[in-house]
């Protein structure tokens, strides 16, 4: 491994370049005291609803006193208070079967034909002969050209859909789009009226996948904030679908063309009874402000999630703590020393608001729920910079992004890295799906743009393939594990650089009186598109 990656902190504190220390100062050696301190044993990886909680937001909040911020939660309070709702299936309670032209019902058994779980609001769920609509991948995609439901009515059905998104260069190639998450799919299905969704797989009952995917399907999971409020969701394998009717096999030659609209099984309808128990958890997300000067209704946001994955007693070896220290304690000192440098500027025009998410870990719920609730309206949001695992390297040439192509902040980006011999490149890893995995996500999938800088693997001394074996064994060794504790020898230069970037592009932002925009082939556009009445100045 190249040592450039753990060449100590006594060495992090030299900036690569005199211009980068002319408008602030990120000081390396603060930056790894910092995280040090809030990745310790101490705070007991910082899950949500535990004491490591306490301590880590009520460190934050007395940092920011400090330094003369102001709350910038609801009401003038630091914290948002986030409930999150877990389920867990009644035993013996779910019955699902269907019902064919002669009026013969067939029993669905759990497990073996059908999966499910109800998701509205109160946990029950009481269906009888609910007509079944088939929409494909159930994609509206108006920027494309695409439109799997068409002119069909589904309100009050049951719509069956397959998972993903065509392939190919329309729907981003390699790199996934919004519209192959089930989140989405169900948000387009609610939107339309349905009772439900039930995700077709094209494998059959005895397949390994399915087996395992029905094994799970028992354990508690806790409800996305904002998400869609059906009744249900499901999952049916392509043995069941050929019973009512749906040969997996040949629609799927079907769906991908363009050519597809969603059509009504004939003859078929369907019941579905479940009930879950619900319990909460209680997090917060804790929110700092600069208020602009000028225009203070419109909002910049840095953020980034607080929260690990706690401490696991079944965890091999002696060590029960995951600390993350890396992921994410280093992006929550990295927001938290923005705020500092920021502080120290000319008051912006914008408002400015520093947003540390709770439970990242557990599916983005914090940032999920700061979107369901915002503290400042999404309409007049004009950019979230997130940030999440600072980069532990020495300096790149190339400044990585989540969702290149999405909007015009890669573009002011860009400027400002060429500025200093650098360039802007989307991540390089389309298997990982990096875009849907961080907390800039919810604000993006809302309409805010956002942007996600990712490590750089070309090095200024080795290359890129000195630059990006690193990475991967970084990676590799400590993600989500016990061992990703903080280290004296991490060097933070690139995290100098790239703090840098963000906080230049940040007073760009809160100075200047544009509104980023999403690029025409951006899902997300239409959704910004929505508001564009709130951003007028008349």
């Amino acid at each position: 491994m190249h040592r450039r990656l753990i060449s100590g902190v006594a060495a992090a504190a030299i900036l690569f370049g005199a211009g980068l220390a002319s408008a602030q100062d990120f000081s390396a050696q603060r930056l790894s005291e910092e995280i040090r301190h809030i990745s310790s044993d101490d705070f007991q990886g910082r899950y949500p609803g535990t004491e490591g909680e306490k301590k880590t937001l009520d460190w934050l909040q007395a940092q920011y006193e400090a330094m003369g911020l102001e709350p910038g939660g609801p009401n003038g309070q630091w914290l948002q208070v986030i409930d999150l709702k877990r389920y867990t299936p009644v035993a013996d309670a779910t019955r699902a079967s269907w019902t064919g032209a002669d009026g013969q019902v067939h029993v669905l058994t759990l497990g073996a034909d059908i999966a499910l779980r109800a998701v509205s609001n109160d946990g029950k769920v009481a269906i009888t002969n609910a007509g079944l609509v088939f929409v494909g991948y159930g994609i509206h995609a108006p920027e494309r050209g695409w439109d799997d439901y068409g002119d069909l009515d589904v309100t009050g059905k049951i719509v069956l859909v397959v998972g993903g998104e065509p392939d190919g260069d329309l729907f981003n190639g390699p790199y996934a789009t919004n519209y192959q998450s089930g989140a989405y799919k169900a948000d387009e299905a609610k939107r339309r009226g349905a009772l439900g969704v039930i995700s077709v797989s094209r494998t059959a009952a005895t397949d390994a996948g399915w087996t395992r995917m029905t094994q799970g399907n028992a354990r508690t999971r806790t409800l996305t904030p904002g998400a869609a409020d059906l009744e249900f969701s499901g999952a049916i394998n392509a043995d069941t679908a050929k019973a009512l009717g749906l040969d997996v096999a040949d629609l799927a030659s079907r769906i991908g063309t363009g050519d597809f609209r969603a059509f009504v099984v004939p003859n078929v309808t369907m019941s579905v009874e479940t009930a879950e128990t619900i319990d909460t958890l209680r997090t917060h997300n804790l929110l700092a402000r600069i208020p602009g000067a000028k225009r203070p209704n419109e909002t910049i946001i840095y953020s980034a999630h607080w929260d690990h994955v706690g401490v696991n007693e079944h965890a091999a070896g002696d060590d029960k703590i995951f600390n993350g220290a890396w992921d994410n304690a280093s992006g929550t000192i990295g927001v938290l020393e923005m705020a500092r440098q920021l502080k120290a500027a000319p008051a912006p025009d914008r408002t400015i608001v520093f947003a540390h998410m709770a439970a990242e870990e557990m599916g983005l719920l914090g940032a999920y729920a700061y979107a369901a609730d915002p503290v400042y309206p999404l309409e007049t949001t004009v950019a979230d910079i997130n940030i999440d695992m600072l980069p532990l390297s020495g300096p790149t040439r190339d400044v990585p992004i989540f969702g290149k192509g999405q909007n015009s902040l890669e573009d002011d980006l860009q400027a400002l890295a060429e500025k200093e011999g650098r360039y802007v490149s989307d991540d390089g890893q389309p298997e990982q799906g990096f875009y849907y995995r961080s907390d800039h996500f919810p604000f993006a999938r809302a309409g805010v743009p956002a942007l996600m800088p990712w490590h750089g693997v070309d090095w200024v001394e080795g290359g890129r393939e000195a630059g990006l074996a690193a990475w991967k064994a970084k990676f590799g060794a400590d993600y989500h594990r016990p061992s990703d504790e903080w280290s004296a020898d991490w060097d933070l230069r690139s995290a100098v650089e790239n703090l840098t970037l963000l906080y230049r592009l940040g007073l760009q932002l809160a100075n200047g009186d544009e509104w980023p925009t999403w690029k025409p082939t951006s899902e997300f556009g239409p959704v910004r598109a929505r508001s564009e009445a709130a951003r007028r100045r008349d």
